[in-house]
């Protein structure tokens, strides 16, 4: 990616597939929706029924907040020969009281990219932005005893929502499930948005794991016995630091976590990988009930050097896969 200067903060994306494809296709879902498909190595995009190949800009982070601010900038996309724009969406702005939802910047996005000959990929700012919670509504800040935060190891309370909270998880889940509705409703023919980034750059910061107390209590809980099974059947296909901690741990088919993959960073790591990872696949899910589209995650890399917690950790990166 390249930053665009003066030019509405877009940035053009080489491929817009960022990270993890949540899944392909949910079983039983329309044939005319937006889809993936695999053809031979490659895995195509297929949009009213032929491949799509996107040309698309990734917006500012806050640049959608305000539809018409965008309004100079739709001609200046046409000139980059765009044919997509990724766009975020605020869970603030669609639900600012809890169970009011507030439909109209996703829908003016929308038309103006129907007007324009666009279509759009949709970025959802829910939980974690970034690491931080920034984007959640202010009736959820308000209220950490019931959207806990995580903590470091002194107890400091973070922008972050803990991973281990259902009533986090469940909340986010709505939103993101009312978002979708909303678009089977205006766009379920129409097919203007092609895909949903689900959270962005999810990870622990400043470090490697959660302390909260419910995440001290699920760090000396038993490993789930499907990672564990998974681990051993997959052996030879592990992302080779995530078999290194846990064979270095003893390749132990239970236990702890510590005791699976040691106690220090790495392992904390893992621990933070796998709950970040069943917290944002309980949101996909919410949505694609709603409207299947095709949905991906994305990951901040690892500068050289860095440890876990320095960086945003326990994102989908590829040494967690």
């Amino acid at each position: 990616m390249r930053l665009l200067e003066g030019e509405a903060n877009v940035r053009i994306v080489g491929s817009i597939v960022l990270g993890v494809l949540v899944a392909a296709r949910a079983a039983g879902a329309d044939p005319s929706l937006p889809h993936l498909r695999r053809q031979g190595s490659a895995t195509q995009l297929v949009v009213e029924g032929k491949p799509f190949l996107i040309r698309g800009g990734e917006l500012g982070n806050s640049a959608a907040s305000n539809p018409a601010y965008l309004d100079p900038f739709w001609a200046r996309f046409r000139e980059l020969n765009m044919n997509t724009v990724l766009a975020p969406v605020y869970w603030d702005l669609i639900e600012p009281e809890e169970a009011r939802f507030d439909f109209s910047s996703l829908d003016q996005l929308i038309a103006q990219a129907r007007d324009n000959g666009m279509r759009l990929v949709l970025l959802w700012f829910g939980s974690w932005k970034n690491s931080m919670s920034c984007y959640a509504p202010a009736w959820v800040k308000r209220d950490p005893q019931r959207f806990p935060r995580a903590t470091d190891l002194d107890g400091t309370r973070q922008e972050i929502l803990s991973p281990f909270s259902a009533e986090n998880r469940d909340a986010d889940a709505r939103a993101f499930a009312a978002v979708q509705k909303r678009l089977r409703e205006i766009d379920g023919t129409s097919h203007t948005v092609l895909m949903i980034q689900v959270e962005n750059e999810i990870g622990m910061i400043p470090t490697a794991r959660d302390h909260s107390p419910a995440a001290d209590s699920a760090f000396a809980a038993a490993v789930p016995a499907e990672l564990m099974r998974y681990l051993a059947t997959q052996r030879d296909e592990l992302a080779p630091e995530l078999r290194a901690s846990w064979l270095g741990a003893g390749g132990k088919a239970g236990g702890t976590w510590s005791d699976a993959f040691g106690s220090g960073p790495a392992g904390q790591e893992i621990f933070m990988a796998w709950h970040f990872a069943r917290y944002k696949e309980a949101v996909a899910a919410a949505g694609k009930r709603e409207h299947p589209l095709p949905m991906f995650v994305n990951a901040a890399l690892v500068r050289p050097g860095h440890q876990p917690g320095q960086y945003p950790s326990a994102g989908p990166l590829p040494h967690l896969i």
